[in-house]
C-alpha cells in the first residue's frame, strides 16, 4: 500500500526489451533522485507514477530496476520510455497517511483536458473512462500518476467523466505534474474505499 504522497522525482534512465517481439516485457533501470533507498532491499515494492512494481535489482545506491509485464505497459503511461517518473517506497506499519490509501493498481487511462494556471494555483481537468466515473466525487480522492489529489468537480459526459483538480505549487514542484499537457495521458487509480462502497450499494441479495 502507498499514500499518493510522492517521496522523490526519478529518471527511467534505460529501457531494455526482455525479447523483441510484439508482447514482451521491459526492465527499466531508475535513478531515484531523492529517494532514501537506504531501507529498500530486493522484492520491495516501490510505485512509478503511480504503479506498483518489484524491486529486481540495486545495483548501486542511486539506481533500482524493475521488471514490466506487456499486461501493466498496456494499461498504464510513462512507464516505456526514459524520462522522469514519480517515486514512493510502500507504508510501513505506523507510517503517517498523508494522502489516502494507494494500492499502486493503476485501474485506467484518463486523459488531461485543461492544464493552465489559476492565480497561485493551477487547474487540472482529466477525462476518465465511463468504467471509472462512478468512483469520481466531489471532495473525494483520486490518484492520478501516483499523486494523491482531491477532486473539485465532477461532471458526467456522452464520453465518461470530465473532474477537475486545484493543484498547489508544491505539489507542482515535487512531482511529475508540472509536466502535464492538454491530449496526454495519465494514470488513474479510483479511492479503494469508493470502489467498497459501490459493490455494496450494486450488490443483490
Amino acid at each position: 500500500m502507498f499514500t499518493g504522497i510522492v517521496a522523490a522525482v526519478g529518471q527511467i534512465e534505460t529501457v531494455s526489451p526482455f525479447e523483441h517481439t510484439e508482447y514482451a516485457g521491459l526492465q527499466l533501470k531508475i535513478h531515484v533522485g531523492e529517494l532514501d533507498m537506504s531501507d529498500v532491499k530486493l522484492g520491495d515494492s516501490i510505485a512509478i507514477q503511480g504503479a506498483c512494481m518489484t524491486v529486481t535489482s540495486l545495483p548501486d545506491a542511486k539506481h533500482f530496476t524493475v521488471d514490466v509485464s506487456y499486461e501493466s505497459l498496456d494499461k498504464t503511461h510513462g512507464l516505456k520510455e526514459a524520462g522522469p517518473v514519480n517515486l514512493e517506497k510502500s507504508l510501513k506499519i505506523g507510517d503517517q497517511i498523508g494522502g489516502h490509501l494507494v494500492s499502486g493498481h493503476v485501474d485506467g487511462l484518463g486523459q488531461v483536458v485543461k492544464f493552465e494556471p489559476v492565480g497561485e494555483s493551477w487547474l487540472l481537468l482529466v477525462h476518465a473512462p465511463k468504467s471509472l466515473g462512478i468512483y469520481l466525487a466531489y471532495k473525494g480522492s483520486i490518484t492520478v500518476n501516483g499523486v494523491s489529489l482531491t477532486v473539485n468537480d465532477v461532471k458526467d459526459i456522452e464520453t465518461g467523466t470530465e473532474f477537475s483538480i486545484n493543484v498547489i505549487p508544491h505539489t507542482i514542484a515535487v512531482t511529475t505534474l508540472k509536466a502535464l499537457a492538454p491530449g496526454q495521458p495519465v494514470n488513474l487509480e479510483v479511492d479503494t474505499i469508493a470502489r467498497y462502497v459501490q459493490r455494496m450499494l450494486a450488490y443483490e441479495r
